[in-house]
């Protein structure tokens, strides 16, 4: 049975407690606001759901993950950014970044960033734990991501590109920023061919955690001071 999380302080079951099928639903219930999510993310835990649904959380396993060092650039990614004139801002206009990752896709049927993630997730940016990284051509938001920063973990959420590879330039600045300060990994979440493309790849659940357990320390620089990353 699954387990029913009362509102209140965030406690969440052990992940080992996830379901085979579906895949790491670990709970429902609780609430979705900044404190929870704060409190999910470090034991590999966050919130996935349609609007209308329960609050659901999951912890699948195997993990998608990218570590920094290993994004892949292929040749047309090079010659894509070379030819393109952007800048890539930080954590300027976090809100449009969610709002243009909720928007419609194609191959798409409607997005899981309701209205009440994205309150959530712009409080976790207030407090400095939730960041986006954009990308600009002309003054124009073309491309962008979010996600949170813990420890020396990126826990990254969802990308857009409004222009080819935009979401893919965006990662791999954020890569190359996250390595030269030292974070471990990039959680992807879930895998899909798009990500595994660019480097990303799958481990068990228990690796993740100790993973997670492993990089609770500052990074050894704040890359989210900067406002430019080029």
């Amino acid at each position: 049975m699954l387990p029913w999380l009362e509102p209140g302080f965030p406690a969440f079951p052990p992940t080992a407690w996830a379901l085979d099928e579906p895949n790491g639903l670990l709970a429902a219930g609780g609430e979705l606001n900044a404190d929870w999510l704060q409190a999910a993310y470090p034991k590999g835990i966050f919130p996935w759901f349609n609007e209308g649904e329960p609050i659901l959380w999951w912890s699948p396993s195997p993990r998608c993950v990218l570590f920094p060092n290993r994004f892949h650039t292929s040749k047309s990614l090079r010659k894509r950014m070379r030819s393109l004139n952007y800048r890539l801002r930080i954590d300027q206009n976090f809100e449009a970044v969610m709002h243009a990752c909720a928007a419609p896709r194609a191959r798409q049927e409607g997005t899981w960033i309701s209205s009440a993630f994205v309150s959530a997730y712009s409080e976790l940016a207030a407090r400095g734990i939730c960041h986006s990284i954009e990308m600009y051509v002309d003054e124009h938001l073309v491309g962008g991501l979010y996600g949170l920063s813990i420890g020396k973990v990126f826990f990254g959420e969802s990308m857009f590109s409004k222009t080819a590879d935009a979401s893919k330039i965006c990662l791999y600045h954020l890569a190359e920023k996250l390595e030269q300060a030292g974070y471990a990994v990039i959680d992807c979440q879930i895998y899909n061919p798009h990500l595994n493309s660019l480097g990303a790849e799958q481990i068990d659940r228990d690796e993740f955690n100790q993973l997670l357990n492993a990089c609770n320390e500052a990074p050894m620089e704040d890359i989210w001071a900067q406002k430019e990353w080029n």
